[in-house]
């Protein structure tokens, strides 16, 4: 398969995927819609200040989806110096789990603001994601000397570390999570899944 070709089709398949995310919003937006108005005057439906609802243009042109699909990943390609077209056609590809595309404009992104704090945090994600658990911890531990206590940071590395099998850095991340935040839903589950590991079960 040509690059071209292949270009096209990881395009028709996020072209896929967010036609039917958009649907599938829409729908949900409008049974939400219906179901505020009943009983009370539409315009208390929504507050004042939240933005218009009402528009359909992307739904009701899929072409037009496309063309910003194409458009996003073109420009982070032809702009390789462009910060925000590598993070967007990095979302795109995250969305359907495409996640060693993802990486890849992340990695540039990263390269053009080092010091830019959601980058390394999603670069920590997305590794985590892909079962990339060594470079997935060292970008949360990056993430956590510019910023000790973040508790999404904390709990993909506790994550990271129990998923690579680390007995000793999981116990080290378990407990900065749980100092930061006593009441975390995830400390539970990383206790039991450490006691796990270091039982050799």
């Amino acid at each position: 398969m040509t690059r071209e070709n292949l270009l096209f089709a990881i395009i028709g398949i996020l072209f896929g995927f967010i036609v039917g995310f958009i649907f599938a919003s829409t729908m949900s937006q409008k049974n939400a819609m219906s179901a505020a108005t009943v009983g009370a005057g539409s315009s208390q439906s929504l507050p004042a200040d939240h933005p218009p609802v009402g528009s359909q243009d992307a739904v009701n042109d899929p072409a037009k989806i496309r063309e910003q699909v194409t458009s996003s990943i073109a420009k982070a390609k032809n702009e390789p110096q462009n910060f925000d077209a590598q993070m967007q056609a990095a979302e795109l590809y995250y969305q359907i789990q495409r996640y060693d595309q993802a990486i890849e404009f992340l990695l540039k992104a990263n390269q053009l603001k080092p010091t830019d704090y959601r980058t390394v945090v999603l670069l920590g994600m997305v590794n985590l994601d892909a079962s990339h658990f060594d470079v997935a911890e060292k970008w949360y531990q990056a993430a956590l000397k510019m910023k000790q206590d973040d508790t999404m940071v904390l709990s993909g590395l506790a994550a990271a570390t129990l998923q690579k099998g680390d007995a000793k850095a999981a116990e080290d991340a378990i407990a900065k999570l749980e100092k930061v935040d006593p009441t975390s839903v995830d400390l539970p589950q990383f206790k039991e899944k450490l006691t796990a590991l270091k039982s050799g079960k």
